[in-house]
C-alpha cells in the first residue's frame, strides 16, 4: 500500500519531470539570447486571456535590466487594443509602434521592426488578433506576420508566445490546439494563476502540445510576471507538505 505523502512525492516527482521532458527549464530571470538582436517575440492567444498585460509586464521586466524595447501593436482588429498597448508603453517607458485601426497587422509589424533596427532596441514584442471565429484566416494572417518580418529581422519571430488564461480550464486546452496547429507555439505564458484555481492544466497543455512553460502572471500589479519555476508550481499545486 502507499500512503498519502508517498503518492503525493511519486505524483510530484512526475509533474515536475513531464514538464521537464517538454524542454521547460527553471530560469531565474527575464534572459535573453545573446545571439538574437533584436530578439523578436510575436505574442499570441484570444482576447481576455491577458496578452496585452503580459506584454507591457514582460516589457516592464526587460526594460528593468537596461533592455530597449519596442512594442508593436498588430492587433488592428479592435481599437481598444491599440489603445490598451499604448497605455502599457507609457506606463514602461517605451515605444509603440502602431497604425489605425483596421490596417493590415503585418504592416505593423513591419514597421515595428524597422523602427527598432533603426534604434538598435534589443526586444521587440509583436500584439496580434485574438479572435479565433476562423481558423483558416487567423492561420493566414500569423503566417503572414511571420513572413513579413522575416524580411527586416531573418531569423523573426525567435519566439512565439502563447499567452493562456490558467483559470479557464478545459477551454486554455482548446484554444492550446487552435493556436499550436496555426503558428510555430515555442513557449506558454500562463495567466491569472492568483485565484484558487492553480492552473493544473497547464501540465496537460505543455506535455500535449510539447511546448515548454516560459511565464506565469500572478496578479494584477506590473511587477506580477514571474519566470516558471517547475518546483514551485508543484509546490503550488501539492502543498509545500510531504
Amino acid at each position: 500500500y502507499v500512503g498519502t505523502s508517498e503518492l503525493k512525492s511519486i505524483l510530484r516527482d512526475e509533474v515536475a519531470a513531464l514538464l521537464a521532458e517538454n524542454g521547460t527549464t527553471d530560469g531565474e530571470s527575464f534572459t535573453l539570447p545573446a545571439e538574437a538582436h533584436p530578439y523578436v517575440i510575436m505574442v499570441v492567444g484570444v482576447n481576455g486571456v491577458g496578452k496585452t498585460t503580459t506584454i507591457g509586464k514582460l516589457a516592464y521586466q526587460f526594460k528593468q535590466q537596461g533592455k530597449r524595447i519596442v512594442l508593436g501593436a498588430a492587433d488592428t482588429f479592435r481599437a481598444a487594443a491599440i489603445e490598451q498597448l499604448e497605455i502599457w508603453g507609457e506606463r514602461v517607458g517605451v515605444p509603440v509602434v502602431k497604425q489605425q485601426m483596421g490596417s493590415d497587422p503585418a504592416s505593423v509589424a513591419f514597421d515595428t521592426l524597422q523602427s527598432a533596427v533603426a534604434q538598435d532596441a534589443d526586444v521587440v514584442i509583436i500584439d496580434t488578433a485574438g479572435r479565433l471565429h476562423n481558423q483558416v484566416s487567423l492561420m493566414n494572417e500569423l503566417s503572414k506576420i511571420k513572413r513579413v518580418m522575416a524580411k527586416v529581422v531573418p531569423d523573426a519571430p525567435h519566439e512565439v508566445l502563447l499567452v493562456l488564461d490558467g483559470s479557464t480550464g478545459q477551454n486554455a486546452f482548446e484554444q492550446a490546439k487552435q493556436f499550436t496547429a496555426a503558428t510555430d507555439v515555442s513557449a506558454l505564458a500562463i495567466t491569472k494563476l492568483d485565484g484558487t484555481a492553480k492552473g493544473g492544466v497547464v501540465i496537460g497543455i505543455s506535455d500535449q502540445f510539447k511546448v515548454p512553460v516560459k511565464y506565469i502572471g500572478l496578479g494584477e500589479k506590473i511587477e506580477d510576471l514571474q519566470v516558471f519555476c517547475k518546483q514551485e508550481f508543484v509546490d503550488s499545486i501539492f502543498g509545500d507538505e510531504l
